[in-house]
């Protein structure tokens, strides 16, 4: 069966981004990015593979789920389709039509929507985020892989945008870069695990 993976990026102090969405204080620089685009290349919007030299495909996933605040960081640069080797989920209550016929618009039922996608075969699903997204599919969450940045902001979009239930985590994987970067992954123990 194939899993929900929360793969994102924080500041130690759990911010995803500021809190106008700009995520400009996380470091752009840095031995662990070589490391991400080859472990995670599908996760870095096409149109940065050719100055990037990603070349590989999708090796971790092959759809994204995104919330309508964070689709529009690429939206409002002209981005529609920034991830066209997965399938790709926007979900929002308010976005009349998708902008993109290869981006599917959800409005409603969206644990039963992610349920359904992880009964089919292929590769796990990316929770891309947001805080609300990933708070409203958090009893769907599987896996977390938490991008820690060596930085805090005080304030900001948190991991998740409302409370959860208090869950155990187990941590199965951990890479710890020179520069303060830490690559965590973490299997969530759901009641009964």
């Amino acid at each position: 069966m194939r899993k929900l993976i929360y793969y994102v990026a924080c500041t130690v102090d759990g911010f995803i981004a500021r809190e106008d969405g700009s995520f400009d204080c996380f470091p752009m620089s840095g031995e662990h990015f070589a490391d991400l685009f080859d472990r995670f290349p599908e996760t870095i919007p096409a149109h940065l593979h050719e100055a990037l030299g990603i070349r590989a495909g999708n090796k971790q996933f092959d759809a994204v789920l995104m919330g309508r605040k964070t689709y529009e960081v690429g939206l409002n640069v002209g981005l529609t389709n920034p991830y066209p080797s997965l399938k790709q989920y926007v979900f929002s209550r308010s976005m009349p039509a998708s902008p993109d016929r290869n981006v599917a618009l959800v409005s409603d039922n969206a644990v039963g929507l992610v349920q359904e996608l992880k009964q089919e075969t292929g590769k796990d699903i990316w929770l891309c985020g947001g805080g609300e997204l990933a708070a409203t599919l958090f009893s769907e969450i599987d896996e977390m892989i938490v991008k820690f940045n060596p930085v805090v902001i005080g304030a900001g979009i948190p991991m998740f945008a409302r409370a959860i239930a208090p869950t155990n985590l187990e941590l199965g994987d951990r890479q710890i870069y020179s520069n303060g970067f830490m690559l965590l992954h973490y299997r969530v123990k759901h009641g009964d695990d």
